[in-house]
């Protein structure tokens, strides 16, 4: 690969192909010549350029992956035309029909041998997506009468916890069976907390990243 003369591509490349090796080989097990190798002519040097560590690869794969998730979460949390409900319901939609969780089902990371990744995920949840964005959504539907809760803390962690870990087949894995009846006990579980969030397509939606997921087990196996 002939070196880039935009130091922005270079980047998103040096950072996509990080991703996709801490994804398959972990963290620790990734080197820097690893990420050069699979850049195909990039210099260790044109990458310390941009980069002073693999750590600080990391932390900009970490920044990456969740710029897109903040950008959707605090669009829908400022939506001036919808309730609080509402602003859940489209945040479920929307995640789960974003293109891109096709391809994080096919790559299928484990991210119990990833803990890096993991510890990253499990820290933007509890110091930015409950606080910045799903907290104030539930304490908007309090106020506009759509959510009936005394918690709206503990719903908030509740919600996005079991959500991207404990429904997460890169987590804990099932088989797609076993993770539908999951989703549906989760629904289940949040109707008795006063939140309606899912309908049958959203069920169908789940089934298909799960199949998706349980495909690359598979293959991999």
């Amino acid at each position: 690969m002939a070196r880039n003369k935009y130091p922005e591509e270079t980047i998103n490349q040096i950072l996509t192909v990080a991703l996709n090796l801490f994804i398959q080989k972990g963290y620790e097990q990734t080197s820097i010549q690893d990420i050069i190798n699979e850049l195909g002519g990039l210099t260790k040097g044109a990458i310390y350029h941009h980069f002073k560590s693999k750590e600080e690869i990391m932390q900009a794969v970490i920044d990456h992956l969740f710029k897109g998730v903040d950008e959707m979460l605090s669009g829908i949390r400022d939506d001036k035309e919808l309730n609080g409900l509402e602003k859940l319901r489209k945040i479920s939609r929307v995640s789960l029909n974003n293109p891109a969780q096709n391809e994080v089902a096919t790559v299928a990371p484990k991210l119990l041998r990833n803990p890096k990744l993991l510890a990253a995920q499990i820290e933007h949840i509890i110091e930015k997506a409950v606080p910045v964005y799903i907290q104030p959504i539930i304490e908007q539907g309090m106020r506009d009468g759509s959510i009936r809760t005394d918690y709206p803390r503990e719903l908030s962690e509740v919600l996005v916890i079991l959500t991207n870990l404990w429904l997460n087949p890169a987590v804990i894995e099932a088989t797609p069976e076993i993770m539908l009846r999951k989703v549906r006990f989760f629904d289940e579980l949040l109707k008795g907390m006063g939140l309606d969030m899912f309908d049958e397509q959203m069920f169908q939606r789940y089934e298909e990243l799960y199949r998706l997921s349980a495909r690359e087990v598979s293959t991999d196996n």
